[in-house]
Protein backbone atom coordinates (compact mmCIF):
# COMPACT_ATOMS: atom_id res chain seq x y z
CA UNK A 1 0.00 0.00 0.00
CA UNK A 2 1.30 3.49 -0.77
CA UNK A 3 1.72 5.88 2.13
CA UNK A 4 -1.11 8.20 3.06
CA UNK A 5 -1.16 11.91 2.30
CA UNK A 6 -3.75 14.42 3.43
CA UNK A 7 -5.49 14.03 0.06
CA UNK A 8 -6.16 10.37 0.87
CA UNK A 9 -7.96 11.03 4.18
CA UNK A 10 -11.70 10.73 4.48
CA UNK A 11 -13.91 13.04 6.52
CA UNK A 12 -13.46 11.32 9.88
CA UNK A 13 -9.71 10.94 9.39
CA UNK A 14 -9.44 14.65 8.59
CA UNK A 15 -11.33 15.50 11.77
CA UNK A 16 -8.88 13.36 13.72
CA UNK A 17 -5.94 15.07 12.02
CA UNK A 18 -7.22 18.55 12.86
CA UNK A 19 -7.55 17.63 16.55
CA UNK A 20 -4.06 16.13 16.57
CA UNK A 21 -2.58 19.18 14.88
CA UNK A 22 -4.29 21.53 17.35
CA UNK A 23 -2.78 19.61 20.25
CA UNK A 24 0.60 19.50 18.50
CA UNK A 25 0.48 23.30 18.36
CA UNK A 26 0.04 23.44 22.14
CA UNK A 27 3.03 21.13 22.56
CA UNK A 28 5.24 23.57 20.65
CA UNK A 29 5.48 25.58 23.85
CA UNK A 30 6.17 22.48 25.93
CA UNK A 31 9.16 21.83 23.68
CA UNK A 32 10.36 25.44 23.53
CA UNK A 33 10.12 26.67 27.11
CA UNK A 34 12.62 24.14 28.59
CA UNK A 35 15.21 25.56 26.19
CA UNK A 36 14.99 29.02 27.77
CA UNK A 37 14.19 28.10 31.39
CA UNK A 38 17.94 27.91 32.23
CA UNK A 39 18.04 31.68 31.69
CA UNK A 40 15.54 32.18 34.51
CA UNK A 41 11.78 32.14 35.03
CA UNK A 42 11.55 35.85 34.15
CA UNK A 43 13.30 35.36 30.79
CA UNK A 44 11.10 32.35 30.02
CA UNK A 45 8.02 34.37 30.96
CA UNK A 46 8.94 37.35 28.77
CA UNK A 47 9.78 35.15 25.78
CA UNK A 48 6.44 33.37 26.11
CA UNK A 49 4.59 36.69 26.27
CA UNK A 50 6.27 37.96 23.10
CA UNK A 51 5.81 34.61 21.38
CA UNK A 52 2.03 34.50 21.83
CA UNK A 53 1.44 38.24 21.41
CA UNK A 54 3.31 38.16 18.10
CA UNK A 55 1.40 35.22 16.66
CA UNK A 56 -2.11 34.91 18.10
CA UNK A 57 -3.61 38.19 16.76
CA UNK A 58 -2.57 37.17 13.24
CA UNK A 59 -4.03 33.71 13.21
CA UNK A 60 -7.15 34.81 15.12
CA UNK A 61 -8.12 37.15 12.27
CA UNK A 62 -7.23 34.53 9.66
CA UNK A 63 -9.54 31.97 11.30
CA UNK A 64 -12.40 34.45 11.53
CA UNK A 65 -12.09 35.30 7.84
CA UNK A 66 -11.73 31.69 6.74
CA UNK A 67 -14.93 30.57 8.47
CA UNK A 68 -16.95 33.71 7.87
CA UNK A 69 -17.56 35.02 11.38
CA UNK A 70 -15.39 38.15 11.50
CA UNK A 71 -17.08 40.71 13.75
CA UNK A 72 -16.07 42.96 16.69
CA UNK A 73 -18.03 40.84 19.19
CA UNK A 74 -17.43 38.55 22.15
CA UNK A 75 -18.93 35.68 20.18
CA UNK A 76 -16.43 36.12 17.33
CA UNK A 77 -13.58 36.08 19.83
CA UNK A 78 -14.84 32.86 21.42
CA UNK A 79 -15.35 31.15 18.07
CA UNK A 80 -11.76 31.87 17.04
CA UNK A 81 -10.48 30.50 20.35
CA UNK A 82 -12.16 27.18 19.51
CA UNK A 83 -9.62 26.78 16.67
CA UNK A 84 -6.58 28.15 18.54
CA UNK A 85 -3.49 26.00 19.17
CA UNK A 86 -3.30 27.81 22.49
CA UNK A 87 -6.61 26.23 23.48
CA UNK A 88 -6.87 22.79 21.83
CA UNK A 89 -10.33 21.34 22.52
CA UNK A 90 -10.60 18.87 25.40
CA UNK A 91 -6.94 19.20 26.48
CA UNK A 92 -7.86 22.81 27.26
CA UNK A 93 -11.57 22.39 27.99
CA UNK A 94 -12.84 25.95 27.60
CA UNK A 95 -16.55 26.32 28.37
CA UNK A 96 -17.92 29.47 26.73
CA UNK A 97 -21.14 31.39 27.34
CA UNK A 98 -22.25 34.50 25.44
CA UNK A 99 -24.67 36.92 27.09
CA UNK A 100 -24.71 39.45 24.25
CA UNK A 101 -22.32 41.03 21.74
CA UNK A 102 -20.40 42.76 24.53
CA UNK A 103 -20.53 40.30 27.40
CA UNK A 104 -19.53 36.69 27.96
CA UNK A 105 -17.82 34.30 30.33
CA UNK A 106 -15.69 31.21 30.10
CA UNK A 107 -14.16 28.74 32.49
CA UNK A 108 -11.83 25.78 32.10
CA UNK A 109 -13.17 22.47 33.30
CA UNK A 110 -9.74 21.04 32.51
CA UNK A 111 -6.53 22.92 31.74
CA UNK A 112 -3.82 20.60 30.45
CA UNK A 113 -1.29 23.42 30.56
CA UNK A 114 -1.97 23.91 34.28
CA UNK A 115 -1.67 20.20 34.98
CA UNK A 116 1.72 20.28 33.25
CA UNK A 117 3.01 23.26 35.23
CA UNK A 118 1.65 22.62 38.73
CA UNK A 119 4.33 20.04 39.62
CA UNK A 120 6.95 22.74 38.95
CA UNK A 121 5.66 24.92 41.79
CA UNK A 122 3.67 28.10 42.32
CA UNK A 123 6.31 30.38 40.76
CA UNK A 124 5.76 28.71 37.40
CA UNK A 125 1.98 28.64 37.87
CA UNK A 126 1.90 32.37 38.60
CA UNK A 127 4.20 33.06 35.65
CA UNK A 128 1.82 31.22 33.29
CA UNK A 129 -1.61 31.96 34.78
CA UNK A 130 -0.96 35.60 35.71
CA UNK A 131 2.07 37.20 34.05
CA UNK A 132 1.73 35.45 30.68
CA UNK A 133 -2.04 35.16 30.40
CA UNK A 134 -2.90 38.78 31.21
CA UNK A 135 -1.13 40.40 28.22
CA UNK A 136 -1.61 37.48 25.83
CA UNK A 137 -5.36 37.22 26.48
CA UNK A 138 -5.60 40.95 25.79
CA UNK A 139 -3.62 40.48 22.56
CA UNK A 140 -5.97 37.72 21.43
CA UNK A 141 -8.96 39.91 22.29
CA UNK A 142 -7.34 42.88 20.51
CA UNK A 143 -7.55 41.01 17.21
CA UNK A 144 -11.35 40.93 17.52
CA UNK A 145 -11.93 44.27 19.25
CA UNK A 146 -9.29 46.49 20.91
CA UNK A 147 -11.81 47.31 23.65
CA UNK A 148 -12.34 43.66 24.59
CA UNK A 149 -11.07 42.73 28.03
CA UNK A 150 -10.70 39.30 29.62
CA UNK A 151 -10.53 39.46 33.42
CA UNK A 152 -10.26 36.63 35.96
CA UNK A 153 -12.97 35.69 38.44
CA UNK A 154 -10.53 33.21 39.95
CA UNK A 155 -7.41 31.46 38.71
CA UNK A 156 -4.50 29.34 39.95
CA UNK A 157 -2.60 28.67 42.11
CA UNK A 158 -5.58 26.53 43.10
CA UNK A 159 -6.96 26.77 46.63
CA UNK A 160 -7.96 24.13 47.53
CA UNK A 161 -5.52 22.11 45.41
CA UNK A 162 -8.31 20.26 43.57
CA UNK A 163 -10.42 23.33 42.82
CA UNK A 164 -12.72 23.09 39.81
CA UNK A 165 -13.18 24.71 37.44
CA UNK A 166 -9.47 25.41 37.10
CA UNK A 167 -10.16 29.08 36.35
CA UNK A 168 -13.03 31.37 35.37
CA UNK A 169 -13.09 34.64 33.41
CA UNK A 170 -15.41 37.45 32.36
CA UNK A 171 -15.15 38.95 28.90
CA UNK A 172 -16.40 42.47 28.25
CA UNK A 173 -16.31 44.96 25.41
CA UNK A 174 -16.33 48.37 27.03
CA UNK A 175 -16.52 51.29 24.62
CA UNK A 176 -15.64 53.74 27.40
CA UNK A 177 -12.13 52.38 27.93
CA UNK A 178 -9.02 53.19 25.93
CA UNK A 179 -8.41 50.60 23.21
CA UNK A 180 -5.63 48.14 23.92
CA UNK A 181 -2.65 49.23 21.82
CA UNK A 182 -1.37 47.00 19.05
CA UNK A 183 1.02 44.45 20.56
CA UNK A 184 4.56 45.78 19.99
CA UNK A 185 5.74 42.32 18.86
CA UNK A 186 3.10 42.09 16.16
CA UNK A 187 4.46 44.21 13.33
CA UNK A 188 7.58 42.09 12.82
CA UNK A 189 5.63 38.81 12.65
CA UNK A 190 2.79 40.35 10.63
CA UNK A 191 5.31 41.22 7.90
CA UNK A 192 6.26 37.55 7.46
CA UNK A 193 5.36 35.45 4.46
CA UNK A 194 3.55 33.10 6.84
CA UNK A 195 1.25 35.86 8.07
CA UNK A 196 0.47 36.96 4.52
CA UNK A 197 -0.11 33.52 3.02
CA UNK A 198 -3.46 33.53 1.15
CA UNK A 199 -6.25 31.76 3.00
CA UNK A 200 -6.86 28.24 1.80
CA UNK A 201 -9.55 27.99 -0.85
CA UNK A 202 -12.47 25.82 0.24
CA UNK A 203 -13.04 23.57 -2.74
CA UNK A 204 -16.57 22.95 -3.87
CA UNK A 205 -17.98 19.54 -4.77
CA UNK A 206 -20.80 18.28 -6.93
CA UNK A 207 -22.21 16.33 -3.99
CA UNK A 208 -24.18 17.75 -1.09
CA UNK A 209 -21.75 18.95 1.60
CA UNK A 210 -21.08 16.49 4.40
CA UNK A 211 -20.99 19.18 7.04
CA UNK A 212 -20.86 22.91 7.75
CA UNK A 213 -19.34 25.16 5.08
CA UNK A 214 -18.73 28.01 7.51
CA UNK A 215 -19.27 28.95 11.17
CA UNK A 216 -21.88 31.67 10.78
CA UNK A 217 -24.31 29.87 13.07
CA UNK A 218 -24.38 30.95 16.75
CA UNK A 219 -21.52 29.87 19.00
CA UNK A 220 -21.72 26.18 19.82
CA UNK A 221 -20.01 25.59 23.20
CA UNK A 222 -19.76 21.89 22.35
CA UNK A 223 -18.54 22.37 18.78
CA UNK A 224 -16.67 19.41 17.31
CA UNK A 225 -14.52 19.73 14.22
CA UNK A 226 -16.17 16.73 12.57
CA UNK A 227 -19.27 18.90 12.09
CA UNK A 228 -17.50 20.72 9.24
CA UNK A 229 -17.54 19.54 5.64
CA UNK A 230 -14.55 17.71 4.20
CA UNK A 231 -13.15 20.63 2.15
CA UNK A 232 -13.56 22.94 5.15
CA UNK A 233 -11.64 20.51 7.35
CA UNK A 234 -8.77 20.58 4.85
CA UNK A 235 -8.73 24.39 4.98
CA UNK A 236 -8.97 24.45 8.78
CA UNK A 237 -6.05 22.04 9.01
CA UNK A 238 -3.91 24.28 6.82
CA UNK A 239 -4.61 27.21 9.12
CA UNK A 240 -3.91 25.16 12.26
CA UNK A 241 -0.52 24.09 10.88
CA UNK A 242 0.25 27.67 9.89
CA UNK A 243 -0.52 28.73 13.47
CA UNK A 244 2.31 26.46 14.58
CA UNK A 245 4.74 28.09 12.16
CA UNK A 246 3.70 31.58 13.26
CA UNK A 247 4.18 30.58 16.88
CA UNK A 248 7.63 29.11 16.25
CA UNK A 249 8.70 32.16 14.23
CA UNK A 250 7.54 34.42 17.04
CA UNK A 251 9.31 32.25 19.62
CA UNK A 252 12.62 32.44 17.78
CA UNK A 253 12.25 36.18 17.27
CA UNK A 254 11.68 36.63 21.02
CA UNK A 255 14.76 34.53 21.80
CA UNK A 256 16.84 36.43 19.26
CA UNK A 257 15.85 39.78 20.77
CA UNK A 258 17.19 38.69 24.15
CA UNK A 259 19.92 36.15 23.50
CA UNK A 260 21.08 36.65 19.91
CA UNK A 261 20.69 34.91 16.56
CA UNK A 262 22.81 31.87 17.37
CA UNK A 263 20.74 31.18 20.47
CA UNK A 264 17.52 31.62 18.46
CA UNK A 265 18.61 29.06 15.85
CA UNK A 266 19.61 26.59 18.55
CA UNK A 267 16.33 27.14 20.42
CA UNK A 268 14.30 26.68 17.25
CA UNK A 269 16.10 23.46 16.34
CA UNK A 270 15.59 22.05 19.82
CA UNK A 271 11.96 23.18 19.92
CA UNK A 272 11.28 21.50 16.57
CA UNK A 273 12.99 18.27 17.60
CA UNK A 274 11.00 18.07 20.83
CA UNK A 275 7.57 18.67 19.37
CA UNK A 276 8.33 16.69 16.19
CA UNK A 277 9.05 13.47 18.04
CA UNK A 278 6.04 13.45 20.35
CA UNK A 279 3.72 14.49 17.51
CA UNK A 280 5.00 11.62 15.37
CA UNK A 281 4.19 9.20 18.17
CA UNK A 282 0.68 10.65 18.52
CA UNK A 283 0.04 10.49 14.77
CA UNK A 284 1.12 6.86 14.68
CA UNK A 285 -1.36 6.00 17.44
CA UNK A 286 -4.17 8.16 16.07
CA UNK A 287 -4.08 6.45 12.67
CA UNK A 288 -3.29 2.94 13.87
CA UNK A 289 0.01 2.76 11.99
CA UNK A 290 2.73 0.15 12.27
CA UNK A 291 6.46 0.46 11.60
CA UNK A 292 6.80 -0.14 7.85
CA UNK A 293 8.42 2.25 5.41
CA UNK A 294 4.92 3.25 4.28
CA UNK A 295 3.95 4.04 7.88
CA UNK A 296 7.07 6.18 8.35
CA UNK A 297 6.29 8.01 5.11
CA UNK A 298 2.70 8.58 6.22
CA UNK A 299 3.83 10.26 9.44
CA UNK A 300 6.32 12.45 7.57
CA UNK A 301 3.55 13.41 5.12
CA UNK A 302 0.93 14.25 7.77
CA UNK A 303 3.28 15.94 10.25
CA UNK A 304 2.23 19.56 10.91
CA UNK A 305 5.83 20.82 10.77
CA UNK A 306 5.74 20.30 6.99
CA UNK A 307 2.31 21.77 6.29
CA UNK A 308 0.61 23.66 4.75
CA UNK A 309 1.97 22.89 1.29
CA UNK A 310 1.58 26.53 0.28
CA UNK A 311 4.22 27.41 2.89
CA UNK A 312 6.44 24.31 3.02
CA UNK A 313 7.59 22.37 -0.05
CA UNK A 314 8.04 18.92 1.50
CA UNK A 315 8.35 15.77 -0.57
CA UNK A 316 8.08 12.24 0.80
CA UNK A 317 8.54 9.08 -1.28
CA UNK A 318 8.84 5.38 -0.50
CA UNK A 319 11.69 3.81 -2.46
CA UNK A 320 11.74 0.11 -1.79
CA UNK A 321 12.69 -0.35 1.85
CA UNK A 322 13.65 3.27 2.48
CA UNK A 323 11.88 6.63 2.65
CA UNK A 324 13.29 9.61 0.80
CA UNK A 325 12.69 13.15 2.05
CA UNK A 326 13.31 16.44 0.26
CA UNK A 327 12.85 20.08 1.22
CA UNK A 328 12.34 22.42 -1.72
CA UNK A 329 12.53 26.17 -2.04
CA UNK A 330 9.41 27.65 -0.51
CA UNK A 331 8.08 30.63 1.49
CA UNK A 332 9.16 28.97 4.76
CA UNK A 333 12.77 29.35 3.58
CA UNK A 334 12.36 32.86 2.21
CA UNK A 335 11.44 34.79 5.35
CA UNK A 336 13.44 38.00 5.65
CA UNK A 337 14.99 38.74 9.04
CA UNK A 338 13.15 35.88 10.76
CA UNK A 339 14.28 32.39 11.66
CA UNK A 340 11.98 29.51 10.72
CA UNK A 341 11.91 25.79 11.35
CA UNK A 342 12.53 25.07 7.66
CA UNK A 343 15.38 27.54 7.53
CA UNK A 344 16.94 25.86 10.54
CA UNK A 345 16.41 22.43 8.96
CA UNK A 346 17.97 23.54 5.68
CA UNK A 347 21.03 24.79 7.58
CA UNK A 348 21.71 21.24 8.78
CA UNK A 349 19.96 21.22 12.16
CA UNK A 350 18.02 18.06 11.32
CA UNK A 351 17.64 16.27 14.67
CA UNK A 352 13.88 16.67 14.27
CA UNK A 353 13.88 14.18 11.38
CA UNK A 354 15.49 11.54 13.57
CA UNK A 355 12.95 12.34 16.29
CA UNK A 356 10.05 11.81 13.87
CA UNK A 357 11.39 8.53 12.50
CA UNK A 358 12.09 7.23 16.00
CA UNK A 359 8.59 8.29 17.03
CA UNK A 360 7.29 5.70 14.59
CA UNK A 361 9.87 3.06 15.50
CA UNK A 362 13.32 3.58 17.07
CA UNK A 363 14.97 1.30 14.50
CA UNK A 364 14.47 3.89 11.74
CA UNK A 365 17.56 6.03 11.15
CA UNK A 366 17.87 9.26 9.17
CA UNK A 367 20.97 10.32 7.23
CA UNK A 368 21.64 13.22 4.84
CA UNK A 369 21.59 12.37 1.14
CA UNK A 370 22.78 15.60 -0.42
CA UNK A 371 21.64 19.16 0.04
CA UNK A 372 18.10 19.31 1.49
CA UNK A 373 17.74 15.56 0.99
CA UNK A 374 17.54 12.75 3.53
CA UNK A 375 17.10 8.99 3.57
CA UNK A 376 15.22 7.13 6.29
CA UNK A 377 16.36 3.53 6.56
CA UNK A 378 15.94 0.72 9.03
CA UNK A 379 18.91 -0.25 11.20
CA UNK A 380 19.73 -3.07 13.58
CA UNK A 381 20.22 -0.88 16.65
CA UNK A 382 17.46 1.33 18.06
CA UNK A 383 17.94 5.09 18.18
CA UNK A 384 17.65 6.75 21.57
CA UNK A 385 15.00 9.43 21.90
CA UNK A 386 16.63 12.84 21.39
CA UNK A 387 16.96 14.72 24.68
CA UNK A 388 14.46 17.32 23.45
CA UNK A 389 11.81 14.63 23.04
CA UNK A 390 12.47 13.25 26.51
CA UNK A 391 11.92 16.71 28.00
CA UNK A 392 8.74 17.32 25.98
CA UNK A 393 7.27 14.03 27.20
CA UNK A 394 6.88 15.81 30.54
CA UNK A 395 3.63 17.22 29.14
CA UNK A 396 0.43 15.29 29.84
CA UNK A 397 -0.55 16.24 26.28
CA UNK A 398 1.80 13.58 24.93
CA UNK A 399 -0.43 10.73 26.15
CA UNK A 400 -3.71 12.69 26.29
CA UNK A 401 -6.73 10.81 24.99
CA UNK A 402 -9.48 12.93 23.44
CA UNK A 403 -12.84 12.52 25.12
CA UNK A 404 -15.86 14.74 25.53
Amino acid sequence: MPHLTIDDLDHDQLATLVKEHLLAGQLIDRAGMPVVIPHGVEVMRDIAIDEWMGASPIYTKRTQRLLGFEAPTVEACFKAMQFDVGAPPEFMDFRYEVQDDRHGTFHLDHCGALVDVEPMGDDFVVAMCHHIEDPTFDATGWATNPQLRMRPVHRPPRTPADRHPHCAWTVTIDETVEPTPEPPQLARIAASRAANLPLAAIAGTDDAPDGLLDYTKPLDPDLQVREFATPVLRAIDEEVCLQGHLLSISFMAAVEDRLGTEAAVDAGARQLAGVAGVTADRLKRAFGLGATAEDVATVFSLHPAFRPAAYVDWQVAVDGDVVRLALGDCPARQEQGLETWMGVLADGHDRALTAIAAGVDPHWHVRPDGRDRWVVERGDEPVDDPAEVVVTRFSTGVAFGFER
